[in-house]
């Protein structure tokens, strides 16, 4: 008020009306100015448009989370009972260690490996736990930007899941691509694969995908990855496995991790990621793992170091309910068995509407082979719909995905796979 009564009586109205209406240009300016509009994500994209749709008949068949037969979210009954186990113990709410809840990463790497494997017995790796997949990918880019000084290139299947791309490419990775899905078959192009990882320069990083393969469904055999892994050996070539669906696929939590185990048989030093989102219904927990083969406990401990120095500064330690809460699931028997069947029941459910949907295709007169519906595994199908068809599909039966023809199989129910049929007929015959 000082300078205003001032500034009226020194230079009268004229100085008054500069003050006020010539600020300085700094004070307008927009710190963001220079910030572009994003593109939106292509899967929330979808679930958007599908919110907007008012026909009672609109299938949601893009986003990756589990739903009953009655398209309703699913908690199992295993988390509810140790939520209550956990809650009874009145437990405190201290931080955890940067590395995560010791008795989560033991289990956690167990679970992967085997309680008999012979990494664990000997003490040569390092699992530490991480904010669900997502994050453990993280960390393992930045660890392999940080400290795999052979190469900087990730070799990732074409196509491979959407995030895997920017996670290793804001790490200051170099991204390739090898051959993995065949459109013409709707299967494995293991020819393909094969001949481009016989062309990876030595110490380049590939990254496989351990079972139901995101987001084609598409996985090798056994006796194909048989032959990837002595290959990778031959090419001299770091193994990154991203396993976010051990269980969930074939309903054997041993069978989904069977490559996995295979390669470190075979010798591989590989690096892990895990997700315990679909397998255990702890998506917003955000509950993973990410693990460390090394040649012995005295690297082990080492990567260790630097694995809790690239953490501390991104979120100095994770999460503590959900980890609690897998813990209490894998190590108690009780709870472990009920985790089991109901694993085992969710994946049921996913292959039971493969059969159903193909069933119903053939029931429409469809003269398409579909068998691919039946083959894929895990949680997402590759249709074989083309961008047009998605959307006449989207357009005339309101059932959405993304544009590559990608649907997520927890999305059809009993209810409405005779719907999904008839419509997927319309726009494919």
């Amino acid at each position: 008020m000082h300078l205003l009564h001032n500034a009226v009586c020194v230079g009268g109205p004229i100085l008054f009306l500069l003050l006020f209406v010539s600020p300085s240009p700094l004070c307008c300016s927009s710190w963001w100015g220079g910030v572009q509009m994003g593109p939106p994500d292509p899967i929330l994209g979808v679930s958007e448009a599908f919110k907007r749709d008012t026909s009672p008949k609109k299938m949601n068949l893009g986003v990756g989370a589990y739903r009953d037969d009655h398209g309703k979210p699913f908690v199992l009954d295993c988390v509810r009972k140790a939520e209550a186990l956990i809650a009874s113990k009145q437990l405190d709410k201290e931080y955890l260690a940067i590395g995560g809840l010791g008795d989560f990463t033991k289990s956690c790497a167990q679970l992967a490996l085997g309680a008999d494997s012979e990494v664990l017995k000997s003490g040569r790796n390092i699992t530490v736990q991480t904010i669900s997949g997502t994050g453990s990918l993280c960390i393992g880019a930045n660890f392999l930007s940080r400290f795999h000084s052979a190469s900087r290139d990730v070799y990732l299947p074409k196509p491979s899941w959407g995030n895997h791309t920017p996670i290793f490419r804001d790490a200051g990775m170099q991204l390739k691509a090898y051959r993995y899905y065949d459109p013409s078959t709707c299967g494995f192009d293991f020819n393909g694969a094969l001949d481009d990882i016989s062309k990876m320069p030595e110490k380049s990083v590939i990254m496989l995908h351990a079972c139901a393969h995101n987001p084609t469904g598409v996985d090798p055999k056994p006796e194909q990855w048989k032959e990837i892994a002595d290959l990778v050996k031959k090419r001299d070539l770091l193994v990154f496995f991203d396993m976010a669906y051990q269980g969930f696929a074939s309903g054997d939590i041993d069978r989904d991790a069977w490559a996995v185990r295979h390669f470190i048989e075979q010798g591989h030093k590989i690096v892990l990621s895990q997700s315990f989102a679909k397998n255990m219904g702890l998506y917003g927990e955000r509950v993973g793992g990410f693990t460390v083969v090394c040649n012995d406990a005295e690297e082990a401990k080492r990567v260790e170091s630097q694995l809790k120095i690239l953490i501390r500064p991104m979120y100095s330690n994770p999460p503590m309910n959900g980890a609690r809460i897998a813990a209490t699931i894998l190590n108690t028997p009780d709870l472990y068995k009920i985790w089991l069947e109901e694993v085992h029941g969710m994946a049921n459910r996913i292959i039971k509407m493969r059969e159903q949907l193909a069933a119903n295709l053939k029931n429409e007169g469809s003269t398409l082979d579909w068998q691919h519906v039946i083959d894929q595994i895990g949680m997402f199908c590759f249709t074989g719909l083309k961008p047009e068809q998605v959307e006449r599909l989207t357009k005339e039966f309101s059932v959405y995905m993304t544009k590559d023809g990608r649907i997520s199989m927890a999305g059809v129910t009993s209810s409405n796979v005779g719907y999904l049929a008839h419509g997927i007929h319309a726009v494919t015959k």
